[in-house]
């Protein structure tokens, strides 16, 4: 069974900084693309930032400029760094990767979604 974990949710002041995580475990041999999303009460789940296998990146509008996604291919992780956070960044945020693992000898393919966690900025 493969599954991605989130950590690094909270509450922080306009102005602040917050690192989230999120690592794949399971019988994992690579993963594709990797990316965050978020989904503010009301509204649709959104991309955030994403990171090709290659390490090329792609940011939302909102946030270029302030968050940083990167990964760990040898941890399996990824982060996204958040700087200068703002009260519209408040919301439930979410990781997404294309996971490639084993079941017993078999390989396959699948994109997972991690469980979220909570970011809320406010003062």
């Amino acid at each position: 069974q493969v599954q991605l974990v989130e950590s690094g949710g909270d509450l922080v002041q306009p102005g602040g900084s917050l690192r989230l995580s999120c690592a794949a475990s399971g019988s994992i041999f690579s993963i594709s693309a990797m990316g965050w999303y978020r989904q503010a009460p009301g509204k649709q789940r959104e991309l955030v930032a994403s990171i090709a296998s290659g390490g090329s990146t792609n940011y939302a509008d909102a946030v270029e400029g302030r968050f940083t996604v990167s990964r760990d291919n040898a941890e399996n992780t990824v982060y996204l760094q958040m700087n200068n956070l703002k009260p519209e960044d408040t919301a439930v945020y979410y990781c997404n990767a294309g996971l490639n693992f084993f079941v017993g000898r078999e390989r396959k393919f699948g994109v997972y979604w991690g469980q979220g966690t909570q970011v809320t900025v406010s003062s």
